[in-house]
């Protein structure tokens, strides 16, 4: 079930670029949105870029190098300049034409690819940023409407089976293999879309963190379509 972003309470949103990057997480609050209306044809960038494999980063370079019309052009000026205000923030951005990612298809019973609900983790403090410009969107949902896979009791039975080491090293085991950061959505889950064109920072699960990280997860993309999605 889908949910409107703009009526969560674990969701902000800002109207420029500078309170997207300055305004704190706080409380339930794990997920800032930077809410825009783009101008532009992003389908007309996606339609002449070349895809190389399931997922080819687009550099500005090759984004200058396409033969646009005035609406492609506003489009490309809008992704250049997002691209150069988070370079610009110390962020390392990636514009990314995706087909697909790669499914995690070795256990039946738990996925720990992008398209699993999950969480980041860094070691240090970071936030992701994401922006879909073209193409099936990401989904969010509220920490109180998950439940980590490891903590029920099906799954965590069968990873102990897969876990041939020493009880004491079990969580570390769940840790090394990224099975701790996918989540399960209860059943009365209100999946929230992050929409085209807004630009977003969300929370990510770090020693400095002071809220819960936010739980994410890829689309399924739509048939015979590429995504265009800037990340960081």
């Amino acid at each position: 079930m889908n949910h409107k972003f703009s009526d969560s309470n674990h969701i902000g949103l800002v109207s420029t670029f500078s309170d997207l990057v300055n305004t704190s997480f706080l409380g339930t609050v794990n997920a800032i949105c930077w809410h825009r209306n783009l101008a532009g044809d992003f389908k007309e960038i996606v339609s002449k870029l070349q895809l190389e494999q399931n997922i080819t980063e687009v550099t500005p370079e090759t984004l200058l190098a396409l033969k646009l019309s005035e609406k492609g052009h506003i489009a490309r000026e809008v992704i250049l300049s997002d691209l150069h205000l988070l370079a610009d923030f110390g962020a390392s951005p990636s514009l990314n034409l995706i087909k697909s990612y790669q499914r995690d298809e070795e256990l039946d019973f738990i996925s720990t690819d992008v398209y699993s609900y999950h969480v980041d983790r860094s070691p240090i403090a970071a936030d992701t940023f994401l922006c879909t410009y073209y193409g099936a969107a990401s989904d969010i949902l509220p920490n109180d409407q998950v439940e980590q896979k490891i903590l029920i009791p099906q799954i965590r039975e069968k990873l102990k089976e897969l876990h041939e080491g020493p009880e004491a090293e079990f969580e570390t085991f769940l840790s090394e293999h990224y099975f701790d950061l996918h989540y399960q959505p209860k059943p009365y889950a209100k999946t929230i879309n992050l929409g085209l064109g807004h630009l977003w920072r969300l929370a990510v699960d770090h020693p400095g963190q002071k809220v819960l990280p936010c739980v994410h997860r890829a689309p399924v993309e739509n048939d015979g379509e590429y995504r265009l999605l800037l990340i960081c």
